[in-house]
């Protein structure tokens, strides 16, 4: 029998050792940069890698290692290991399968440093890229190469939030040798859980719902073991992308949280998204939440949910974008999300080149937050009437 996933009580008690805390329900910040030992016995036993011993933080630290399991067993991997940063967290992932003469093919609308690093970044080492759409499996087929290594997917895409067939893109990759990557940020391991659909490497920016207080900066990989240890060898170690244990000790504390705080973003955001659906100054809404997102059903047998991040297309120009923005009172301007604290983004104030990457002037990324949707809404209202 399938033993039944519950999220909430991952959340709140998985690997939590309260006798070992002297009673504590909330777990001891090992703020120290190394471990020492006894004799000269123990010392070799942990650089041998015995079990549940530490060295230092920069590996593995008690803080930390309660995160990845709480992590690890959210999203059903093996085991987890956690970065000073989602990008670190991405990096890794990426170079952890890729040589000189490699070629990697990824979903075009992915977060824009995921995209640079693949734009910019990668050709200085002799590796290779291929964008495409990502709805269409004949065309993800199509751009894979005999040096494919990584098909790097990112589900709802960052802007535009469309799709990819999970379980259709890993056994296509499967059965070409080739590693699944994907972002599953926006969907959590609360709504979407890749792994159960084949995908071999998950990575997240820890710091948006994972955490959910925009106080900490942090990512995470979540794989089988075998690859965790080796990015732990090689990538985590050589790189240097190690989170602090306080930062460590604050996604712990996020996580507690994670199962209800994604009902309440996706029930705030269905509400906020159907009332811009039906605004007259408002040309499209970009939102799997919505029946009439074109991967509306797709979204639905391989999500159990939708999270509080979308985006709207305007019917403005960018004046009228100017003045949408400069009206809003309730959502602040600002990059990242998965906080209490809706913001916007317009892709008009950031660095991405929309005619590159095929958006719009008139975008604008929303991410509803904890506030009561209804003042989201007239918030939103009163801005759409500034132009």
């Amino acid at each position: 029998m399938t033993k039944e996933y519950r999220p909430r009580t991952i959340a709140a008690h998985e690997g939590d050792t309260p006798a070992a805390w002297q009673g504590a329900v909330a777990p001891p910040i090992y703020e120290t940069s190394l471990f020492t030992f006894p004799t000269f016995e123990a010392a070799q036993a942990a650089f041998r890698g015995a079990p549940g011993v530490y060295i230092y933080t920069r590996g593995w630290n008690p803080t930390a290692r309660l995160a990845e399991q709480k992590i690890a067993a959210l999203e059903g991997g093996e085991a987890c290991k956690i970065f000073a940063s989602g990008m670190a967290a991405v990096s890794s992932a990426l170079l952890r399968f890729l040589r000189q003469g490699d070629h990697v093919v990824a979903v075009r609308s992915l977060y824009s440093v995921t995209y640079r690093f693949l734009k910019e970044f990668a050709p200085r080492f002799g590796i290779d890229h291929s964008f495409v759409d990502g709805r269409d499996l004949k065309e993800i087929a199509a751009a894979i190469r005999p040096t494919t290594r990584i098909l790097y997917l990112e589900s709802p895409t960052s802007l535009l939030f469309d799709l990819q067939d999970l379980a259709a893109c890993a056994a296509l990759a499967r059965e070409r040798g080739i590693v699944t990557i994907i972002d599953n940020s926006w969907a959590t391991p609360i709504f979407q859980r890749p792994i159960q659909l084949g995908i071999d490497v998950v990575v997240h920016s820890a710091s948006k719902y994972l955490s959910g207080h925009s106080d900490v900066v942090a990512g995470a990989l979540i794989a089988g073991q075998k690859i965790v240890d080796e990015v732990v060898r090689h990538e985590h170690a050589i790189l240097g992308g190690n989170i602090g244990p306080f930062e460590a000790w604050l996604l712990v504390r996020g996580l507690r949280t994670l199962p209800v705080r994604m009902n309440a973003h996706q029930a705030a955001a269905i509400e906020v998204a159907r009332f811009l659906e039906a605004h007259r100054r408002v040309r499209k809404v970009h939102y799997p939440g919505l029946p009439s997102h074109p991967q509306h059903e797709l979204g639905r047998r391989q999500m159990s949910g939708t999270s509080g991040l979308l985006s709207v297309e305007l019917d403005a120009n960018l004046d009228g974008v100017r003045a949408f923005t400069n009206a809003l009172r309730l959502f602040a301007i600002g990059v990242s999300w998965g906080g209490y604290e809706s913001l916007a983004l317009p892709i008009a104030v950031t660095d991405v080149k929309p005619e590159e990457r095929g958006y719009p002037v008139g975008l604008v990324r929303l991410y509803i937050g904890l506030e009561e949707p209804q003042a989201l809404v007239e918030d939103l209202s009163q801005a759409l009437q500034a132009w």
